[in-house]
């Protein structure tokens, strides 16, 4: 009985991390498109790890100075913001803070690396 209920548990927790990890695929693909349809792209890890590496483009406003992320985005509740960080975690906490200042568009963008990962490749015609 007791090793029906730990594979039980154990084939639970597999589940929940596959989906976790499916999860951040499908959002680092949403933030492309978010991107892609011009949302300002923040950065809200420390300033040494934007400088290690970072999103073309991307401001860098660490997740705690959210006087500064308000002002950044400016006064329009509704314009299109992507957060992201080194694993989603600090993205959230910065989504959660802006969405409690009346920001309505702020998406988690999870971690630069899966970001990268999924980044659409830029298409030329000839």
């Amino acid at each position: 009985m007791k090793t029906a209920v730990w594979i039980l548990g154990l084939i639970a927790v597999l589940f929940l991390l596959w989906q976790q990890k499916t999860r951040g695929a499908e959002s680092a693909e949403q933030a492309w498109a978010w991107i892609g349809r011009g949302a300002l792209v923040i950065d809200v890890r420390t300033e040494a790890e934007f400088r290690a590496g970072h999103l073309e483009g991307a401001l860098n406003i660490p997740f705690e100075q959210v006087d500064r992320l308000v002002k950044a985005i400016g006064e329009d509740k509704n314009r299109e913001v992507v957060v992201y960080c080194r694993s989603g975690r600090r993205s959230g906490l910065a989504r959660q803070s802006l969405m409690q200042k009346g920001y309505a568009q702020v998406f988690n963008g999870g971690g630069i690396a899966s970001l990268l990962a999924t980044k659409p490749s830029d298409k030329t015609s000839n």
